[in-house]
């Protein structure tokens, strides 16, 4: 159950946008990019962050908010209406070539060839980025091994299962072993065995130094995975933090009484914490840094409820998520 807390609060804490600068020092750097398309729709903003070289980022936001263009700029799928888009300080548009080395792309789309071969696409895939023969045969011996796709080597795209699917695209973006990763919801429709490897390896991945930027609409995924997020919304960034200040911006917990009748009034003792009771179930919502879950309790005893359980939740990345995006 999640928490459903007072949005709106007085109390809740005011959470700054980081400002991105051009730092050599940074995997990617993204300064005032604006995107209007030729019909007129402007998805970018002038949107500003930076990240760290091996840090694991995430970039949520709602449909149409922005984030595949984003990506799509990064990549050079698409081209940018003004502003800066930086890897590793080469800039995606002057240096085209030295950029677009830098970066593996694991789009949401299944864009490969349906009748070849999973290692032919890995083989090609090598070649763009000029690897040698041997290189790529020993890389793709290596990714298919630790992606659990050896068995399928001679197998055809369109025979592969969605979660294979998902694994081949990500061997193909690493198949040149770029030190910035890009996700485009990597999970999606797989199921939740596959979901759970993929975590992992994303996670190995990042702790052997690779950069990592994320899309996805499972936030949780965001939550397990990464350090800091940025909130875009209407081709805007709302918010950009580490996740537990993104946490705290709606830091409230909730206790939900289940009672075996409805009792028709507060009882005094409850009245100071603004219940809300529907049917034969009572709400408390309450800020831990200022209220004691113990002091609640004691209330609740005191005031000899017909209980039939308790159960409490707190707020998650959801909350903030749903928060953020709505205002």
């Amino acid at each position: 159950m999640k928490a459903t807390a007072d949005l709106d609060h007085e109390d809740t804490p005011k959470l700054s946008i980081e400002k991105g600068e051009k730092n050599m020092t940074d995997a990617i750097t993204i300064h005032q990019l604006t995107k209007t398309y030729l019909s007129g729709t402007v998805a970018l903003k002038g949107i500003t962050f930076s990240i760290k070289a091996g840090e694991f980022f995430a970039l949520l936001g709602p449909n149409g908010a922005g984030k595949t263009t984003a990506i799509n700029i990064i990549t050079g799928l698409a081209n940018k209406t003004g502003g800066d888009a930086l890897l590793f300080g080469k800039d995606v548009v002057k240096d085209y070539r030295e950029a677009r080395a830098l970066v593996g792309l694991v789009p949401q789309e299944f864009n490969v060839d349906q009748f070849e071969k999973v290692s032919k696409v890995l083989y090609f895939n090598g070649g763009y980025f000029g690897l040698s023969r041997p290189e790529r045969f020993n890389r793709i011996g290596r990714l298919l091994k630790d992606l659990s796709l050896e068995e399928k080597r001679d197998t055809k795209f369109r025979e592969l299962s969605g979660g294979m699917k998902r694994k081949l695209l990500i061997a193909r973006a690493l198949i040149h072993d770029p030190p910035i990763l890009i996700l485009d919801e990597p999970t999606a429709g797989v199921d939740v065995e596959t979901r759970r490897f993929l975590w992992d390896y994303f996670r190995q991945l990042n702790r052997q130094g690779k950069t990592i930027l994320l899309t996805t609409h499972y936030i949780e995924e965001a939550e397990e995975l990464c350090q800091r997020i940025a909130v875009i919304n209407k081709g805007e960034i709302v918010a950009l933090d580490k996740k537990q200040n993104l946490l705290a911006l709606l830091e409230r917990e909730t206790m939900t009484l289940h009672l075996k009748r409805k009792i028709g009034r507060i009882p005094k003792q409850l009245q100071k914490y603004h219940p809300q009771e529907q049917d034969a179930i009572i709400t408390i919502e309450y800020n831990p840094q200022k209220e004691e879950a113990q002091e609640i309790l004691d209330a609740i005893q005191a005031a000899k409820l017909p209980l039939l359980k308790i159960e409490t939740s707190r707020t998650t990345l959801e909350d903030v998520f749903l928060h953020l995006t709505k205002k």
